[in-house]
């Protein structure tokens, strides 16, 4: 009896040994795994990062010259069309003569008879002059004589100078090239008239030199902060979609254009046209470079705009209170009116919270500070993380797969 009786205890003892060990080792394997991630990450790693501003801009020639005339008449002679190469002086229409013709033969017959009139009045001048000093005539008359010779002179200066004026008609009626280059517009046709009594009309444009070009473009106020001069640029056009262009800064204009409460300044870029590739009108995509950094620590700056819910905040806070971590502390504001604690507010701005992922997926808070940023990558100048830290960039959609 007492046999069986050790023998049920060994075996009870034996069988609480037995459960207490399995339950330990289900609690140990319970504790190994690891929970699935709630989000989505992405890897710090160390790479380059470039700023750009961007902008859209219209390519033109750097010297565009307007040709236009200041007589009016009939086109007799067109020398020019589109795309022509031209010289300077060479002629590129003509108008209608005729009537400038005319023109100067009046003059002409003008200046003689004010020739003609002068003589008479001086050869009869100086005949009262010479009867005056012989007492035949009255010092009355020498002074009309004079006055007439005077008079005389001054119809001949004034014949003299409609004579220029016509000649000068006659020779704007031919219109010549300013420049050497390249027709881009023709607004005229043969036999059209071309009427100049009001305002000079364009007849052709001519763009000096298609091989260098300039893209006029308007760059937000937000971004002219970050521009330089000789800053470099790339861009695209749609007509070489697959190509980018290198462009230069040449020139920030002061002038401000507003158009619907945007204001925008116009920002000029110089463009080597050597295969003349480019045309003029076309629309540039522009990018300026205004910052570059080589091999630094990177982090997606989607990383920057992501915030844990209300809830997972109070359940984070909670586990810090668990783990003796207490609460995160919180920087404190700014005196009013101080302006050392106003830089520093200031400074703060560039210090964003992040979260990265821990050895149980769990998503926890670290403060960096930050450099350089464009739309995908910024760079983290100080704080706990290093490269191959996961980084989360935002919550997983219930039931989607995550993405680690």
């Amino acid at each position: 009896m007492r046999t069986r009786s050790k023998k049920r205890l060994a075996f009870g003892a034996g069988l609480l040994a037995a459960v207490v060990g399995g339950a330990s080792y289900l609690q140990a394997n319970q504790e190994a795994v690891v929970p699935a991630s709630k989000f989505h990450t992405t890897t710090v790693d160390v790479g380059d990062i470039t700023q750009t501003v961007t902008a859209t801009g219209t390519i033109n020639p750097v010297a565009l010259i307007n040709v236009g005339s200041q007589m009016s008449g009939t086109v007799a002679e067109l020398n020019a069309d589109f795309n022509d190469h031209v010289r300077k002086g060479q002629v590129l229409l003509k108008l209608d003569p005729t009537i400038f013709n005319a023109g100067v033969r009046k003059s002409q017959a003008g200046l003689a008879s004010a020739a003609a009139s002068l003589r008479l009045a001086q050869a009869t001048y100086e005949r009262n002059e010479r009867l005056v000093a012989q007492n035949y005539l009255s010092a009355l008359v020498l002074d009309q004589a004079r006055r007439e010779l005077d008079v005389a002179r001054a119809n001949f200066e004034l014949a003299k100078a409609e004579l220029a004026h016509a000649q000068a008609d006659l020779d704007n009626s031919v219109i010549r090239a300013p420049i050497d280059g390249v027709v881009i517009k023709r607004t005229i046709e043969l036999g059209q008239t071309v009427a100049a009594a009001f305002t000079t009309p364009n007849l052709f444009q001519i763009a000096q030199d298609l091989t260098k070009m300039q893209i006029d473009t308007n760059v937000s106020e937000a971004d002219v902060g970050a521009l330089k001069d000789r800053q470099a640029a790339r861009f695209v056009v749609d007509a070489y979609p697959d190509k980018e262009f290198d462009a230069t800064m040449r020139q920030f204009r002061l002038a401000a254009t507003v158009a619907q409460n945007v204001v925008t300044y116009n920002v000029v870029l110089d463009v080597a046209n050597r295969d003349e590739l480019l045309k003029p009108g076309m629309t540039a995509q522009v990018r300026l470079v205004v910052g570059n950094r080589q091999h630094v620590l990177r982090i997606p700056t989607a990383a920057l705009r992501f915030r844990l819910s209300d809830e997972e905040l109070e359940k984070e806070a909670r586990l810090q209170k668990e783990r003796g971590g207490g609460s995160p502390a919180v920087a404190a504001p700014a005196a009013s009116g101080d302006d050392v604690a106003f830089l520093n507010q200031g400074e703060r701005a560039r210090s964003f919270k992040i979260y990265k992922l821990d050895a149980r997926n769990q998503a926890v808070p670290v403060d960096v500070q930050i450099g350089l940023s464009n739309f995908r990558y910024t760079e983290v100048r100080s704080g706990a993380i290093k490269p191959g830290d996961k980084v989360v960039v935002r919550a997983l959609t219930p039931g989607a797969p995550g993405l680690l």
